[in-house]
């Protein structure tokens, strides 16, 4: 799949949830590239933004989009890797702060 047919698939998807890319189509499809990339070495496609363990089910949390990006965009307008928001922080209507990590130290470092 080319990074191209990706981004109107999930475009198309997402913004029916309410779910918008980020307006720089560019940071987007460098995004699009790293989770097509996942998909060749794992199998699925898990965040770009977060190391993997190549482990499906340890990385369920993390396959995109991901169990955080409801949370963040609600509280951010922002997923962590800022690929999903929402239509106010594109049209600039609220500030674009860090999302922090809310993924388990556990998860992150496999302890």
């Amino acid at each position: 799949m080319k990074v191209e047919e990706l981004y109107e698939i999930l475009k198309k998807s997402q913004e029916a949830k309410g779910y918008y890319f980020n307006k720089d189509k560019k940071k987007v499809f460098d995004l699009l590239e790293g989770l097509l990339l996942n998909k060749e070495r794992y199998g699925y496609m898990c965040c770009p933004c977060r190391l993997a363990a190549a482990d499906r089910e340890w990385d369920r949390d993390i396959i995109c989009p991901c169990a955080y990006r409801e949370p963040d965009v609600a509280a951010y307008g922002s997923c962590y890797c800022n690929l999903y928001v929402s239509r106010a922080w594109n049209e600039e209507q609220i500030p674009h702060e860090y999302v922090p990590e809310r993924r388990p130290l556990e998860k992150i470092f496999k302890l």
